[in-house]
């Protein structure tokens, strides 16, 4: 835990001597108020894989590799290409491919104007 952590370099700093009593009562505070450390942000990688979905624009079979084009930046072209190389090598790119297919959420689709079913007020 983050708190407890500093509370414990903050102890053993005014044990040497580093901190004097008023400093340490200090950071204490500010470590009890949540100041000293604020929430940390998830990973990048963690980030992106919680933003992984399949793609409803970029697809030929269930979207899989537009998605994964989307994060990372690659053309999915390649992905799709991998997934072929990975397939001639005992089925892993299939096994892969139907995996993220069934575990990935689909992208929601964009949609200008009203939702469906409903066309404004009369």
């Amino acid at each position: 835990m983050c708190a407890s952590d500093e509370l414990e370099r903050l102890g053993r700093l005014h044990e040497r001597g580093v901190l004097t009593g008023e400093e340490f009562a200090r950071a204490k505070q500010r470590v009890l108020d949540g100041t000293a450390c604020p929430a940390a942000a998830p990973a990048p990688a963690v980030a992106a894989m919680n933003a992984l979905r399949r793609s409803v624009t970029d697809r030929w079979l269930g979207g899989v590799c537009g998605g994964i084009a989307e994060i990372t930046g690659v053309a999915s072209w390649l992905w799709r290409v991998a997934f072929v190389v990975l397939a001639m090598f005992g089925g892993t790119g299939v096994l892969a491919y139907l995996l993220l297919w069934v575990m990935l959420p689909q992208e929601e689709p964009f949609r200008a104007g009203p939702p469906a079913g409903q066309h404004g007020a009369r």
